[in-house]
């Protein structure tokens, strides 16, 4: 099946990355119309569509996952690869966070009686120093519409509140963004922490950010790398099946 919504289509033009685009493409042809078109108005930043498209969807008897996957997160998937290639900026990012949450306004309390097991536990947060948090954000909503509980440390985290809140939360990750390269080795420094306290295998540790790179990582000691929120998804869903495979 084609993306059968034109604005949609052309939207999707701007993810040009063979891996992503076969991961959004994949979402955005499990839907119909209607989801194509609530992933549009997502893109759009029209939250007065989304919120009404997303009513209409659960009204009709739809899944609340389905709505989720097909409607709201294929389109922030596709916000998420035009705001690293600088196509948009913080702004629209804004505009269509704030329409995910007119959507997800009314999924939430459906996930949350349904009981579902959470698929892992991460605490996220922009490392000492860094105030900026737009990256990790768009991170946080799409692991928490895939799944994931996610504990959001905010900005300027030090890394002795990286490993508090790791050990209140039960965290199976820490995460750590960085946008300015005084403050990516902070996040070696947090591993480094936890290695002193004994505590570095009880986590398994993901970094990213737009200067952070997987040679970085490595040489950081982090399990994992991602570059923006599709993928930042998908590693942390490797990592915890690495998790559950180790305590199995």
């Amino acid at each position: 099946m084609p993306i059968v919504h034109e604005g949609l289509a052309k939207e999707f033009e701007y993810v040009t990355r063979e891996d992503e685009r076969e991961m959004i493409l994949e979402q955005i042809v499990a839907g119909d119309a209607l989801m194509q078109e609530m992933a549009y108005s997502l893109i759009t930043g029209d939250h007065h569509a989304v919120d009404e498209l997303t009513q209409r969807a659960l009204g009709e008897g739809r899944e609340a996952n389905d709505v989720l996957d097909e409607g709201l997160i294929s389109g922030m998937a596709v916000v998420g690869v035009k705001f690293r290639d600088n196509i948009i900026f913080v702004p629209e990012v804004l505009i269509a966070a704030r329409a995910m949450k007119a959507g997800m306004a009314h999924i939430d309390p459906i996930l949350s009686a349904s009981g579902v097991e959470p698929i892992g536990t991460a605490v996220f947060g922009t490392v000492k120093g860094d105030l900026h948090d737009i990256g990790k954000n768009l991170c946080i909503m799409m692991m928490r519409g895939a799944g994931f509980v996610v504990h959001d440390l905010g900005v300027d985290t030090k890394p002795d509140e990286f490993m508090e809140a790791a050990e209140e939360n039960g965290a199976d990750l820490v995460m750590m963004s960085a946008l300015l390269t005084t403050t990516m080795p902070n996040m070696g420094r947090t591993i480094i922490e936890f290695e002193d306290m004994g505590l570095r295998d009880e986590y398994k540790f993901m970094t990213g950010g737009a200067p952070v790179t997987q040679e970085f990582a490595d040489d950081m000691g982090a399990d994992g790398y991602a570059d923006n929120a599709i993928t930042c998804v998908e590693k942390a869903k490797e990592l915890i099946a690495m998790v559950r495979a180790a305590s199995a």
